[in-house]
């Protein structure tokens, strides 16, 4: 059963992931991530990006994790939260960015990398964010 706590704490990874996917994807690494695309990838971007799936990409990626720490590995910290979120977030990341880089000719690999770390770091934020809401309250 999901409770309350459970979804304030995957609404509060999800304005994390969207701040930072924006600061760190949209400005500071976009000419990176640009650079690495091939040519023929391209031609499939969107010219606007989709905000709101964007958005409900990372709620459900914040979903996961609430649901992960509050019913198996029982975090309840920040800190535990962004140690947990940051390996999460980079090994499936490296995992998926991987399989596409050996199944497609989209991008070049140091955006492979480059990418698992981001994610990473975003995974730690939300993350922590993540353990701080689900611990709220809980030490009172």
């Amino acid at each position: 059963k999901m409770n309350t706590k459970v979804l304030l704490a995957a609404l509060a990874g999800a304005v994390t992931t969207f701040l930072t996917g924006w600061l760190i994807y949209g400005i500071a690494l976009k000419g990176f991530f640009e650079a690495q695309m091939v040519e023929s990838a391209k031609g499939v971007m969107r010219t606007e990006p989709g905000m709101l799936y964007i958005f409900l990409g990372g709620l459900s990626w914040s979903l996961l994790l609430a649901l992960l720490y509050s019913r198996w590995a029982g975090i309840t910290t920040l800190k535990s939260g962004a140690i947990a979120g940051a390996w999460i977030s980079f090994l499936i990341a490296l995992g998926a960015n991987l399989f596409s880089y050996a199944s497609m000719d989209a991008f070049q690999f140091p955006s492979v990398v480059v990418d698992a770390l981001v994610n990473a770091v975003q995974g730690a934020l939300a993350g922590g964010v993540i353990g701080a809401v689900l611990g709220y309250q809980a030490k009172q």
